[in-house]
This record gives structure tokens, C-alpha cells and sequence, in this order.
């Protein structure tokens, strides 16, 4: 007999552990059932709630790996709004070079002032620095369904009858997108995935036919270097960006700080005074204080004026990284899964991030 899986999040169907993935009661369970929702999923889906489960690096990159046996397109799906930490690099390498189409989500949370010719040039820059040659790049936002129509039609004409997997790093909307995909090609009336913005939501492999073939939801990669990796459920919900994001401007002098709750913060060392522009979830408080007194206020403030994190989180240890920025161009200073800061000017900062997470610079997205 054919194992079942939970359509929710790939995971196999069990009836003897409650505490592990793919569980359903027997009085729940039918066969002729052919749509089985785990009570995993059904209590994410239907409560929020959330059991902590996630698969390890190596269970991912066993998975990913086996799609280098078989001819397929491999679609990534990447966050607009975090770029490089949503990127696999390794992606083409770890299914054999099997052909790749990139398609940047989330484009809904960027301001309706940035051009898309200027974004995807940006984009293919940064794709093509990490090595990858995908045959196209595309942008969209699968909430709202921008360019949905588009990027159906140049997936199933690259296809060309093969299995379409889509990969990606966790909460860059992998599942919303088949969702979507679904109900716009198939003219499906409902989620067929489970969608959350918790990590590892999907466990395995969920095959969905389309078309001929099947497409083929894959469990997400956890990207270490993201701040939002290590957060609780209540302060993830406040980073996660819920709508077009609206910069926020603090025009700095040289010895001042800005705290991003306590996650994050940015001491101005040196340097003319200066804008700095902030991108981030709109539920984010952004505190301004003089450098010489943002240690006392860190130490006394940190889970109180300064959240996230609460005061039921873990403690967050963050760790300084010093930057000289030398450019007259604009250049975006980025806290992984945070949202980035844009600057210009020649002036020397100090990001604080979490310990084991590393902040970086760019060439400004926007």
C-alpha cells in the first residue's frame, strides 16, 4: 500500500505518535480521505500554533540532491526584501545542473516608487556574483498575484513536460506561491499547502499534479545568518513585514545610535551628518540615543523599551561589526531578515547584530 502524506507538509502519515510530524488520529484517519491534513498543519492553519520541528542542513541537502537523478526545472523563489540570505547558491551544482528559473517574491512590501527595470538589474547583479546562470529571472508578488499569469506561462514553456520542483530558503513564500499557482492555473477555490512564516512548516516532498506532470513543493533551507532564525513566534510576527514597507528617515550626526527594538543597532562613528533610511517591518520601534549612552540603555532597556525580544525570549547576545562606507553612492547596510538601512557618504559605523549572524553592505537596492 502507498504511504499517505500530509498534504500540508508532505510528512508521512502516523497514527501512534502525537508529538512527531505526519500524526492524525485513527478516528480521523479514512482511506478514502485523499486530501489527509496532519494535526500539525491543521492547528497552524486553523490556531496558529506551532509545533517546533525543522529538518537539519543534511536532511535538506539529501532531499534536494536526489532531484539530480531526474530531468526537471527547478524553480527558486527568493525574498525581494532579503535577497542574499535567501539565495542557494549551491542550488545548481546540487541537482545537477538541471535547468533554473529565479523568481524574486515579496515584491508587495517594497515601496511603489522602485522601478522594476532598475530592481531586476540589481538582482541579476547579485545572482550572477553568486555563480548561478539561470535561463530567467522574474519578479512577483504571490499575495497579490503580480505577474502570476507571466511567470505561469515561462514555467510551464520551460518545463516542456518534466516535474517543476520549487526550492528555497524557509519563508520566502514557496507554499504561497503553488497556492497561488494553483488557483490561478487550475482554478483551485482553496490553499492546498500549508502557509506559515514559521520556519519549517513543509517537512518533505508535496506532489501536486499539473498538467502532465507534477510540481513539486520542497522543504525550506534555515539560513543560519538570518536574525530571524533565532526569534521566538510573538517577535517573528513583529519583524515579519505585513505590507509595503514606509522608510523611515533619522538624519544622524556622527556619535548618536539607532536601536531596531533590541535586535539589532547602529552606532555612527564618524562622519558628516547624514540620512540614515530605514527598511523595515513597519511593527519594528526604531529608538534614536546618543552613542555615549547607548550600553545603559541596552543593559536596562533591552525586553522593555527595546523590543523584541520579550521578556519570555531567550537572551540575545549581539555582537558588533565596524564598516567604512567610502562610496558617494548610495550603499544599503543589511541586517539579515531584519530589512536593510540605505546610507551615503563617507562615514565609519558599528552594526550590532546577533552573535553568529553577520550584517553586510551594498550597493543600494532602491
Amino acid at each position: 500500500m502507498e504511504e499517505l502524506r500530509c498534504i500540508g507538509c508532505g510528512s508521512i502519515i502516523q497514527t501512534e505518535d502525537a508529538s512527531k510530524p505526519g500524526y492524525v488520529p485513527k478516528s480521523k484517519l479514512s482511506e478514502t480521505n485523499e486530501d489527509i491534513v496532519c494535526r500539525r498543519c491543521f492547528r497552524l492553519k486553523n490556531y496558529n500554533e506551532v509545533t517546533p520541528l525543522k529538518i537539519t542542513s543534511d536532511d535538506y541537502f539529501n532531499i534536494i540532491s536526489e532531484i539530480g537523478n531526474k530531468k526537471a526545472l527547478i524553480v527558486m523563489i527568493i525574498d525581494i526584501f532579503d535577497i542574499e540570505g535567501s539565495l542557494i547558491p549551491q542550488i545548481q551544482r546540487l541537482t545537477n545542473y538541471n535547468d533554473l528559473l529565479i523568481i524574486a517574491n515579496k515584491t508587495d512590501l517594497l515601496p511603489k516608487s522602485v522601478k522594476e527595470a532598475k530592481l531586476l538589474h540589481h538582482l541579476r547583479k547579485i545572482i550572477s556574483d553568486n555563480d548561478l546562470k539561470p535561463l530567467g529571472v522574474f519578479l512577483m508578488s504571490a499575495v497579490k498575484y503580480k505577474n502570476i499569469d507571466y511567470i505561469i506561462n515561462e514555467i510551464t514553456n520551460h518545463a516542456a513536460g518534466k516535474d517543476i520542483y520549487i526550492v528555497g530558503a524557509t519563508n520566502v513564500g514557496k507554499s504561497t506561491f503553488i497556492n497561488t499557482l494553483l488557483k490561478s492555473y487550475a482554478d483551485s477555490k482553496k490553499d492546498v499547502i500549508t502557509v506559515s512564516f514559521f520556519a519549517g512548516t513543509t517537512l518533505n516532498l508535496i506532489k501536486i499534479p499539473f498538467g502532465g506532470n507534477y510540481i513539486i513543493d520542497t522543504p525550506g533551507l534555515i539560513n543560519d545568518n538570518q536574525i530571524t532564525h533565532y526569534l521566538s513566534p510573538k517577535a517573528l510576527k513583529v519583524v515579519t513585514p505585513k505590507k509595503e514597507i514606509k522608510p523611515k528617515v533619522f538624519q544622524l550626526d556622527s556619535g548618536q545610535t539607532l536601536f531596531f527594538g533590541g535586535l539589532a543597532r547602529i552606532d555612527f562613528i564618524t562622519g558628516e551628518k547624514t540620512s540614515f533610511i530605514c527598511y523595515n517591518s513597519e511593527f519594528i520601534n526604531i529608538h534614536r540615543t546618543k552613542l555615549e549612552k547607548a550600553d545603559e540603555l541596552y543593559s536596562k532597556q533591552v525586553k522593555n523599551l527595546l523590543t523584541p525580544p520579550f521578556k519570555d525570549d531567550e537572551d540575545f547576545p549581539l555582537k558588533g561589526h565596524t564598516f567604512n562606507i567610502t562610496s558617494n553612492k548610495k550603499q544599503d547596510i543589511v541586517m539579515p531578515g531584519l530589512g536593510f538601512i540605505t546610507v551615503s557618504g563617507n562615514i565609519r559605523v558599528k552594526v550590532y547584530t546577533r552573535s553568529n549572524t553577520v550584517p553586510y553592505v551594498r550597493e543600494a537596492l532602491i
